[in-house]
């Protein structure tokens, strides 16, 4: 049976990690990830797209400010579907899902293994510490490249206005205003419950070793007696 000490220090790296699992969840499902402003123009008219969107859901809306034509009102739309054919924000966002279901897998991975250890004392390294350390590290660079290549698909692969493009493809987008939503930011709180996971066992591991050298000093004194002896 482990430790109380271990027992403690483990279930502390368990709460995190089922907390790593549990966002990496309500990052997946939430839809406002991004919000957008865009400023268009067509032959009769011009006005401002608003659209919002998340990894699999989006919102659009159209709304003419002077000139001819009407405004459209806010309508539902699929994410995947309206970037079929876009190249590479298609790519991209397809392997932004990817890494953050591996994420999720890594999560439940580190929950198990702590939860293990918090009642046993396994002698395989893939089920202790080691093992613990490395899917904890692969998940935060795994939310950790998610949340770059978030970023790179909006500022750089115009991924708002391929979406609202689309969607209304006779009309000319200019300028696209960007703000990030809570979805998104999450992916920091991710990262840091994957490092206090690691800090959490680190810190036993290295308490747990000292505790064994001071062992061992009192032995070593008493062979070193006996060989003067």
């Amino acid at each position: 049976m482990p430790s109380r000490q271990k027992t403690l220090m483990f279930l502390s790296g368990f709460f995190a990690s089922i907390g790593s699992f549990s966002v990496i969840c309500v990052v997946l499902g939430t839809q406002n990830w991004i919000s957008s402003v865009i400023v268009y123009k067509d032959d009769s008219s011009n006005g401002t797209v608003y659209i919002t969107y998340g990894l699999f859901e989006g919102v659009s809306e159209k709304e003419k400010l002077n000139g001819g034509g009407f405004s459209e009102r806010a309508e539902p739309f699929q994410v995947l579907k309206r970037l079929e054919g876009t190249g590479s924000p298609e790519a991209v966002h397809i392997l932004i899902i990817t890494l953050l279901a591996l994420g999720l897998l890594c999560s439940a991975m580190s929950s198990g293994i702590t939860m293990y250890n918090s009642v046993s004392n396994p002698y395989q390294d893939c089920f202790g510490p080691i093992g613990l350390y490395t899917w904890s590290a692969i998940n935060g660079f795994f939310s950790f490249l998610a949340m770059i290549l978030f970023v790179v698909n909006t500022e750089a692969c115009k991924q708002p206005s391929k979406l609202a493009h689309n969607k209304y493809n006779r009309i000319e987008l200019l300028d696209a205003q960007n703000s990030y939503g809570y979805p998104f930011w999450l992916l920091l709180l991710i990262i840091i419950l994957n490092i206090a996971t690691i800090v959490i066992v680190y810190f036993y591991q290295h308490a747990r070793y000292s505790k064994k050298k001071k062992q061992q000093r009192p032995m070593e004194s008493e062979s070193k007696d006996v060989i003067l002896f």
